[in-house]
């Protein structure tokens, strides 16, 4: 995907074909190069955001809040309802944060919290009993997959509360994987490190000289540049395909590097 929103070779291999897939948050960024995505390899996929109108061509958008049950519900089930089965769920809605945990009150706690894990609990739980129907006939091929980050397992600066959240993400996959694994649901999760996405941009517009912010991001990953939404969809379609029908608890890191190199400093 040479933009991170639409197909960057053809053809895909079709092994989504025949498969529903719902990815919320899919309309910018990481939701949205995971939907193209889907979309070229064969899904037929449905897009829930606040705010669809980004969804890429060919998606089936829904609008919808993860921070409201009723409004999650709803639109899972309008979702399956076009989609006409549902064996793949992305969550991948959530939102930022930045500072210590003195820089953010109890009310900013509560919103990421909300809409980070929670709506992660909302879209789960709406989905399913859909995903359930789903599983006979399609063994390793229903599946949750979570955007998670690699806030949840390093120490970042500035982050506590979105570390947190995050963190929370992780556990929460574990957990849910444990809970589904004797259905047929597998649930796993992607831990991206720095991406070059729409919110990484805002935060560099908002800094006092962008381009050495950019270079700073850049060079804490030990590949020397940031991530993009493109490679962070090839690992969530990868754990969400048919490929993947042995993998289940497990959180795949696209970080360039970050997590598990040490390299000395370079000469």
């Amino acid at each position: 995907m040479r933009d991170g929103t639409g197909p960057e070779r053809l053809p895909w291999p079709a092994d989504f074909a025949g498969m529903g897939a719902l990815v919320t948050g899919g309309a910018s960024g990481i939701g949205a190069a995971t939907a193209a995505l889907l979309l070229a390899r064969g899904a037929r996929v449905a897009v829930l955001d606040r705010d669809p109108s980004g969804a890429p061509a060919g998606t089936i958008p829904v609008r919808a809040d993860v921070g409201s049950d009723a409004e999650v519900r709803d639109a899972v089930e309008e979702a399956v309802r076009q989609l006409g089965s549902l064996h793949t769920l992305v969550g991948n809605a959530g939102i930022g944060a930045v500072g210590t945990v003195e820089d953010n009150d109890d009310g900013e706690w509560r919103r990421v919290l909300d809409v980070n894990v929670l709506g992660l609990v909302r879209t789960a739980r709406a989905a399913l009993p859909h995903l359930r129907r789903a599983v006979t006939g399609a063994p390793g091929r229903v599946s949750i997959t979570h955007t998670c980050s690699i806030a949840a397992t390093a120490g970042l600066p500035q982050r506590a509360l979105y570390s947190a959240s995050k963190g929370a993400v992780l556990s929460l996959t574990l957990a849910m994987a444990a809970d589904h694994v004797r259905e047929g649901i597998r649930v796993n999760c992607v831990n991206p490190g720095t991406a070059d996405t729409p919110w990484v941009g805002r935060l560099l517009d908002r800094a006092d000289d962008p381009a050495a912010e950019r270079a700073a991001l850049n060079a804490r990953q030990p590949m020397g540049r940031m991530v993009t939404a493109a490679e962070v969809a090839a690992a969530i379609a990868h754990l969400a395909s048919p490929a993947a029908s042995g993998i289940t608890g497990s959180a795949l890191a696209v970080d360039g590097g970050m997590q598990g190199l040490r390299l000395r400093p370079a000469t």
